[in-house]
């Protein structure tokens, strides 16, 4: 789940004491240029959190009202995981391809060289708002999210992430940028 950062200050309070909720982060979002037609009511700074159980956590975030837009991501399968220790980047990519495709096993192979990219998984989106914005992303179901193990900047680790997204490309397999965040604060 990924939440505005602003007002909700008591929310993030109960989320930090709740159970259901694995990791928190306070993060900043960098939208690709391709995305933002698609996300208008965006915001800079967001909380990332996993959890447990959605219905809880869609609950809070309704509660509280949204006036700019909460993404909550689906995991569909993860395509490797190994330990880290630090979080530092988490960026997402859209691509045509979904779980099943020969296509997927090769992008898994390929990512699983880069030794910084501690988890990636294949993943759905959807959209918490208010109002929903007039254009549907159409590659909500194909989702690949890479999480990057750094220590270094924010910088450092996006170009981590492209030089990784270069060489799925030069497998034949296209990964599109949608949304990059850097973490700047473990709350949980």
């Amino acid at each position: 789940m990924c939440t505005p950062h602003g007002r909700q200050s008591a929310l993030l309070d109960e989320w930090k004491k709740a159970a259901n909720i694995v990791d928190m982060y306070f993060v900043t979002a960098t939208f690709s240029d391709e995305s933002v037609p698609y996300f208008p009511n965006k915001a800079n700074n967001y909380v990332l959190a996993s959890f447990k159980e959605m219905p809880s956590v869609l609950g809070d975030i309704k509660s509280y009202g949204m006036d700019q837009l909460a993404f909550m991501f689906s995991f569909n399968g993860p395509l490797f995981e190994r330990a880290g220790e630090k979080l530092n980047y988490v960026s997402l990519y859209f691509t045509k391809y979904t779980n099943g495709d020969p296509a997927i096993g090769d992008l898994a192979n390929v990512i699983a060289r880069r030794d910084r990219v501690k988890k990636a998984s294949l993943a759905e989106m959807q959209l918490v708002a208010a109002e929903q914005p007039r254009f549907t992303f159409p590659y909500a179901k194909n989702l690949v999210i890479l999480e990057v193990e750094g220590s270094e900047t924010h910088q450092t680790d996006q170009k981590y992430c492209e030089r990784t997204r270069r060489d799925v490309a030069r497998k034949g397999i296209m990964l599109n940028n949608l949304v990059s965040f850097s973490i700047l604060e473990k709350l949980k």
